[in-house]
């Protein structure tokens, strides 16, 4: 039966882009129900399969975000055996490297995937033989050509690439490859082995891709090559904003639509949601004078009409800031605003480490959530990981499709090592989780012995399993480092088995994230700091052409189109530039802008 819907569930425009067969490219400006329509359209032709043999593919920018339209999904009572949903890395990794990597000699006699924490071991390990190189300089991507450093300092490149010479030999010596070198390998075979992608394309009638203007070049050209194997058959559906391009560092960049007809080789029609559900007429008022791509936005909430409070402080002394920032939150909670609808934003990390220790002090009574918080790494390729999903989550009916799927995961990791003796099934698997009573309350040691009472009851020896093994060692180094870093930091609770619980519940906190870590999410006020030149735009890119103007505007445009209510800007005095440079000046592009302010 094919899936239908209400005019209530979805407006003209959104229906209309579900409905379209074929591909299309959709410019979605931010609360116009993306993730909605998205949802809608996977959930539309998972209904019109008649192939058993086939899938709907999405490609999401985070795991997370794989997860929620998953669950949606599923919510909208729509069978998903027959839907593929991840990150474009794990996409490589199931379709292309598992199936094919015997083809591609550095691989050809095995490889292991290593994760976020020994990544950064090994680089700083090598950033010891390079003065003034830190593992902060270490961020680079690939294009077919090779691989490309993030550092725009262009007197430390010589030194990096003398790192990265020695980083690649290492990980080959060790038959092992990165997240990045997953993305290379994948797009060696799909070039070199063009029935590969033919095959994908008869496997995959839609592909469809979340925040592309967030993909990488490497990234479009994969998908790209699928669907010109498929000679339109098979239909791409990419949405997303260009105005909310962030991720150039990392080589994420909006392909015009032209550009991707001619990569692709197949027709696409532009399409575009313009409605704002999400903010008030004011806040989009504002918030468009930074966008750098013209896009129509208009207001079509509720509550567009909410007199919104836009406030912008550049006298404020570094000093005062937390002051500030405690008074803030005071007001948005007597304004009946809940906790978990704050975030407080910074450019970067190091301004919010210690600035949320002392609003942690200063509100004790209040929660504050972060990834910069979470106890151990997020390597969803991390087998133990994985398994610490369903261990830390609890057995309700709420969870349950969740952590049904999350089982499924791991009897398919179980499987893919030979590992599953006894043919388990999800339920069973749960079923014996749930039945595990521990005592401990160290975090650390809750896991391992929960892992080690599970493994015991399934009859598993993953001891003997050289892959389970280096994941599991993986992981809890990771994990003790991260707790040795956070206790340092002020956190002496982060150990707690009912710290590590709140990893994987939905948060009641304050958030406290990154300008880049917050893209997506929605609160109803939110407060930004550290909006000074040289963080945004990042110093770096004061070299671009425009000077970093174009960089700095999408970061302003993340920022005010992630509130709902109220908008809270601070550009504080007196923050020192390295190497006695004097203090920080107020971002131009803030400066710059003409509004009448509260």
């Amino acid at each position: 039966m094919t899936f239908t819907w209400t005019e209530k569930e979805l407006n003209d425009e959104q229906s209309a882009a579900v409905r379209e067969q074929d591909s299309v490219f959709l410019i979605a400006c931010p609360g116009s129900g993306k993730t909605r329509t998205l949802t809608y359209k996977i959930a539309y032709e998972l209904s019109r399969l008649t192939n058993q043999r086939q899938f709907v593919t999405a490609l999401t920018y985070t795991h997370r975000a794989a997860d929620e339209i998953h669950e949606r999904i599923n919510d909208l009572g729509v069978d998903t055996s027959q839907l593929w949903i991840g990150t474009i890395h794990s996409f490589c990794l199931e379709w292309i490297l598992r199936p094919y990597a015997i083809y591609e000699p550095s691989l050809a006699h095995g490889y292991r995937i290593i994760d976020s924490y020994e990544q950064e071991k090994l680089l700083e390990e090598l950033c010891r033989t390079q003065r003034g190189i830190t593992y902060w300089d270490c961020e680079y991507y690939f294009i077919d050509e090779g691989y490309v450093l993030g550092c725009r300092d262009q007197n430390k490149h010589q030194r990096l690439h003398a790192i990265f010479e020695m980083y690649f030999k290492r990980l080959a010596e060790n038959r092992q490859i990165d997240f990045e070198l997953i993305l290379y390998y994948s797009s060696r075979l799909i070039k070199s082995l063009p029935h590969i992608a033919t095959v994908l394309a008869n496997i995959f009638p839609w592909l469809l891709i979340d925040e592309y203007q967030d993909t990488k070049r490497i990234q479009y050209s994969i998908v790209a090559a699928i669907a010109r194997a498929g000679h339109e058959r098979t239909k791409l559906f990419v949405v997303g904003d260009p105005n909310q391009a962030i991720f150039g560092s990392l080589g994420g960049f909006a392909m015009p639509v032209a550009e991707l007809r001619g990569l692709s080789g197949i027709q696409l029609n532009e399409r575009a949601l313009t409605g704002n559900y999400r903010s008030t007429d004011r806040l989009i008022q504002y918030f468009s004078n930074f966008t750098v791509q013209a896009t129509q936005i208009r207001g079509a909430g509720e509550g567009r009409t909410f007199p919104s409070i836009i406030s912008y402080n550049s006298s404020l002394h570094r000093d005062q800031l937390e002051t500030e920032l405690v008074r803030l939150i005071r007001l948005s909670l007597a304004q009946g605003v809940l906790p978990h609808q704050i975030c407080i934003l910074a450019p970067w990390w190091i301004l919010l480490a210690g600035v949320t220790r002392r609003l942690a002090g200063a509100l004790p009574d209040l929660q504050f959530d972060g990834p910069g918080m979470v106890p151990f790494s997020r390597d969803q390729d991390n087998f133990w990981f994985r398994l610490s999903r369903i261990a830390l989550t609890e057995a309700s009916p709420t969870q349950y499709v969740r952590r049904m799927r999350w089982a499924s995961e791991i009897i398919g990791d179980l499987n893919s090592q030979n590992l599953n003796k006894q043919e388990l099934s999800a339920k069973f698997l749960l079923r014996e989780s749930n039945s595990i009573v521990l005592d401990e309350t160290d975090g650390l040691s809750y896991l391992k012995a929960y892992f080690a009472t599970l493994m015991d009851r399934l009859g598993i020896s993953w001891q003997s399993h050289a892959l389970l093994v280096e994941h599991y060692r993986a992981f809890f180094d990771s994990a003790e480092a991260r707790i040795e870093r956070l206790t340092r930091e002020g956190g002496a609770y982060m150990g707690g088995i009912e710290f590590f619980r709140k990893v994987f519940q939905h948060r009641s906190g304050i958030t406290v994230n990154t300008i880049h870590g917050v893209k997506g999410a929605e609160f109803d006020v939110v407060i930004a700091f550290g909006l000074l030149q040289g963080m945004v735009p990042h110093f770096t890119e004061e070299e671009d052409i425009d000077g970093g103007l174009s960089s700095a505007k999408k970061l302003i445009y993340v920022i005010g189109s992630r509130a709902r209510k109220h908008l809270y800007l601070i550009s504080e005095q007196m923050r020192m530039q390295p190497r006695g440079r004097g203090p920080y000046p107020a971002t131009q592009v803030l400066g710059n802008c003409v509004f009448g302010y509260d």
